[in-house]
């Protein structure tokens, strides 16, 4: 396979002095590429909204009137991530093709927060995660090597595992009275099946949206069936600016400062393995300077969503496999999706119509994007020299991590603050895995690396080869 750099794309130019991740395609090429990069993105960030905002309603702490404002200050959000990440300002900013999304890591501990503290306290915990991260990043690199694949395949594989559950409630229906109906479950599984569906025979282009296309198609059924409630659409307004502080000003328990925290580690490695990911792809590879600018981003973009009471932010994996797919390298091609996304964040009634979702069909659609989520964990372990310390780590991290997602009541009767730390199976399977390979292999050079040629981005815990050909299709 050629190197990136030797390949032609339609937005190449005579001018071989500027690189074509520089280079600013004509309009008519730009802004189809963009919504292109917001097609393969938007299931993804709309999801996590719905499902958090879903929870909070499900344990009172919020209103369905809420769940409007958390999709459009999330895109908003996620849309100003994005530019800052593309085109950078002072020391902020990778300067590279890369769209920013919230990140699923964080959303079981913030379920967990949430029901605990209330919302003030889940957007106290994401301003400090984003501080952390923000002052991390220039000294991340030294610490990496405590996060090898060993640790992030495993927890990435638990965040999927830990995920299952809230979709397997929401197949079912959620808490309304209609919970477990056959109504309901058929709604989900054929909500799934759309996606495989897609998945499995649509071009790949298409298939890169399979999840929107699920949440689509289920949702028209879904209507047909009388489970679309609209009426929260025409109360909504046309145009609206997120507001900040929009559910009382933040709160820092500290249990729930350390389990955002940990979040934060984790996201500062995928972060990175992203970076190096995307310099590959496009033939630029990432310095040590533009990785520290990158991380630094993402911290401020968490402490941005912070304020607007959104989540913590990262890039977003299936737009680099994009990049790849596409060949088009520009980063002002994917800045104009962060700025498509600021005007989707600026539509309330759009973020009403998707919060009118079914609870079957958000269930349905993101049980495919959860469990790809897992898949990808485990094809990131699969990529180690196996012997009985990794095997032991593996195992030890996952059941550690699935405990309290099986046994909800298992902290019960410890102290709140432990709870609200360790509750979340991403936070007791993250602390297990990192003190586990301490423990075994110290330094970081692991046996379990041994005899395993792995470039950058897989060191980081991501698949490379996967992006390089942008799909794993035959």
């Amino acid at each position: 396979m050629s190197s990136p750099k030797n390949e032609s794309t339609a937005l190449d130019t005579p001018d071989n002095s500027v690189h074509p991740v520089d280079q600013i395609p004509p309009a008519a090429q730009l802004w189809p590429l963009s919504f292109q990069h917001v097609l393969a993105m938007y299931a993804g960030a709309v999801a996590v909204p719905l499902v958090l905002g879903g929870a909070m309603i499900d344990a009172g702490r919020m209103q369905p009137s809420d769940l409007p404002y958390l999709i459009t200050a999330d895109l908003l959000v996620a849309g100003i991530a994005t530019i800052l990440q593309c085109v950078g300002f002072l020391r902020l900013g990778a300067r590279l093709p890369i769209v920013q999304g919230c990140t699923f890591t964080a959303v079981p501990p913030m379920i967990v927060i949430g029901v605990n503290y209330g919302p003030a306290a889940i957007y106290g915990s994401v301003l400090a995660c984003g501080l952390f991260m923000f002052l991390m990043a220039p000294v991340f690199a030294r610490i990496l090597w405590m996060f090898p694949p060993l640790v992030t395949g495993s927890v990435i594989t638990c965040v999927g595992l830990s995920l299952i559950p809230v979709a397997a409630t929401n197949i079912s229906g959620g808490y309304a009275d209609d919970a477990g109906s056959v109504a309901n479950i058929a709604l989900g599984l054929f909500t799934l099946l759309v996606v495989l569906v897609v998945e499995r025979f649509a071009p790949v282009a298409v298939a890169r949206t399979s999840v929107l296309i699920g949440l689509a198609v289920g949702t028209v059924v879904a209507a047909f069936m009388g489970k679309v409630d609209l009426s929260g659409v025409g109360e909504e307004r046309w145009v609206g600016v997120a507001t900040p502080f929009h559910f009382g000003f933040p709160e820092f328990p500290v249990s729930a400062v350390i389990a955002l925290v940990l979040v934060g580690l984790v996201t500062l490695v995928e972060a990175t393995g992203d970076f190096l990911a995307a310099g590959e792809i496009v033939g630029k590879k990432a310095t040590p300077r533009q990785i520290a600018d990158g991380l630094r981003a993402d911290g401020f973009s968490t402490m941005l969503g912070g304020v607007f009471n959104t989540f913590p932010y990262t890039a977003f994996a299936q737009n680099i496999g994009l990049l790849a797919m596409s060949r088009v390298r520009s980063r002002y091609v994917v800045a104009g999706a962060g700025a498509i996304l600021v005007v989707l964040g600026l539509l309330p009634k759009l973020g009403a119509v998707i919060a009118a979702v079914p609870t079957p069909v958000l269930g349905g659609a993101t049980a495919a994007l959860f469990g790809m989520i897992a898949a990808s964990g485990i094809k990131t372990l699969t990529k180690l020299e196996m012997n009985q310390n990794s095997v032991l780590v593996i195992a030890v991290s996952l059941t550690m991590g699935l405990l309290p997602v099986m046994h909800p009541t298992l902290f019960e009767q410890f102290p709140n603050w432990f709870g609200t730390v360790f509750n979340s199976g991403i936070t007791t399977g993250a602390f297990t895995a990192i003190l586990l390979n301490l423990l075994f292999f110290g330094t970081g050079r692991t046996p379990a690396n041994a005899g395993v040629e792995l470039d950058d981005a897989e060191l980081a815990g991501i698949d490379a080869n996967v992006y390089k050909t942008g799909t794993e299709r035959s």
